[in-house]
């Protein structure tokens, strides 16, 4: 067919080298008879990427225009961590797994489509869901003149009998389990799993066990405790056990010792951007560690004022993540708080892990503000007057005692 007006002339796709992005690649070069540029990101999701390489050439893809990236390393530095030094989680329970990958994916978009030519971006996120936002906000802040293509709110492929049709039409490989209705759809990264749809739709019925794959299930989970020591700098983890290790490294070290116990896993129904409830089962083992790792060592080293307003400001800043805004100006004002919070967020924290369960059962800190000499039910030889505490209440309680004389007055 001819093309459009306003087709694009070089599409950068996100390609996961599956089925249905296969049909995205070969979709886009039919509707809009434009060359195809591909990026396929390694975060951490455990799956051999090469025979993405091989799929896109077999689809027609020129090797110069195909793009395989190890981004593990950027995506928890730049990322996950500054992400952790928030302690940000949305709607109290959920660690924005998904939500905080989706930004640097955009950005490798971005800019591999300045450095190959290309004037427009493609993506598979469907219609219902949080992706396609996270994806084009992200896309157009970076560069506001991108063009985005988002095929399943295009195309007339609305079933999974029509895209597999499209699929053998066009001479695409389908796999053998992929001809039957996938129970669940995933979502994987170095910091998360992300299970929804299907057999997880009904958030009245317990989620077969099948559906975890990054942790044993705590009851099976050994017997015996397990502790380790995390120490930070600056609010980053820097060492496991005092063994200095890369960003990526830790979070992978952090992501065997939950899997080992159980640790992580979320059934949550969230309200996405869009307006929707939404049933999904994470698993997050490491980035669990890692949060309750943070809270301790800032239990010792944060000020009570930093740390309160640090913690009332969160749910927004979760939010922007969440909703898909982390190239926005008032995500970046949050983090140049959150990050000057942290400049004496240092010190190392022990951690028990347990059969589903970690606990903080020891910090320490050169920065620590906590003083054992205030605080001792012991004689602290001068250093805290009790005494003060009198005129301290006092004051404290004026205002109290005009209401309540005021509201006696009136009610008699």
């Amino acid at each position: 067919m001819s093309a459009p007006r306003s087709a694009p002339k070089k599409v950068v796709l996100a390609y996961s080298g599956g089925l249905d992005t296969s049909i995205i690649l070969k979709w886009l070069k039919t509707e809009y008879d434009c060359e195809v540029v591909t990026f396929t990101a390694d975060l951490g999701q455990g799956e051999e990427l090469e025979p993405a390489r091989a799929k896109a050439e077999m689809l027609g893809v020129a090797p110069e225009n195909i793009f395989i990236e190890d981004l593990r390393e950027e995506f928890v530095r730049d990322f996950v961590f500054p992400m952790f030094r928030a302690n940000a989680v949305y709607e109290g329970l959920y660690l924005l797994g998904t939500s905080i990958a989706r930004p640097l994916i955009s950005k490798r978009l971005v800019e591999i489509a300045e450095m190959t030519g290309a004037d427009a971006v493609a993506h598979g996120a469907t219609g219902k869901g949080n992706d396609q936002v996270r994806f084009e906000l992200s896309a157009y802040a970076l560069n506001p003149d991108i063009k985005v293509i988002a095929p399943w709110r295009e195309w007339d492929l609305t079933s999974r009998t029509k895209l597999l049709e499209f699929a053998e039409a066009n001479q695409i490989p389908i796999a053998k389990d992929k001809r039957g209705e996938a129970p669940f759809s995933v979502d994987a990264n170095l910091l998360h799993t992300s299970s929804e749809g299907k057999v997880l739709e009904n958030p009245a019925d317990d989620a077969p066990e099948y559906v975890y794959q990054r942790t044993v299930h705590p009851e099976d989970a050994p017997d015996t405790p397990e502790v380790i020591e995390i120490t930070f700098d600056q609010g980053d983890a820097i060492a496991i056990n005092g063994v200095v290790m890369t960003p990526a490294t830790i979070l992978t070290m952090l992501n065997e010792y939950g899997r080992k116990h159980g640790i992580g896993r979320l059934d949550f129904v969230e309200n996405r951007f869009v307006g929707m409830k939404s049933r999904g089962i994470y698993e997050t083992p490491g980035g669990t560690i890692l949060l309750e790792a943070h809270r301790g060592i800032e239990q010792i080293t944060l000020d009570s004022g930093a740390g309160h307003l640090k913690d009332s400001l969160m749910p927004r800043y979760a939010e922007l993540i969440y909703n898909g805004f982390w190239f926005s100006p008032e995500r970046e004002m949050l983090q140049a708080l959150i990050d000057k919070s942290q400049e004496h967020v240092t010190g190392t924290v022990r951690l028990k892990l347990y059969k589903g369960h970690v606990r903080t059962i020891g910090r320490w800190s050169d920065h620590s503000l906590y003083s054992e000499a205030h605080v001792t039910f012991e004689d602290d030889a001068g250093a805290y007057d009790q005494k003060d505490a009198a005129g301290f209440i006092q004051l404290n309680a004026l205002r109290l005692k005009l209401l309540a004389a005021r509201n006696r007055r009136i009610h008699k």
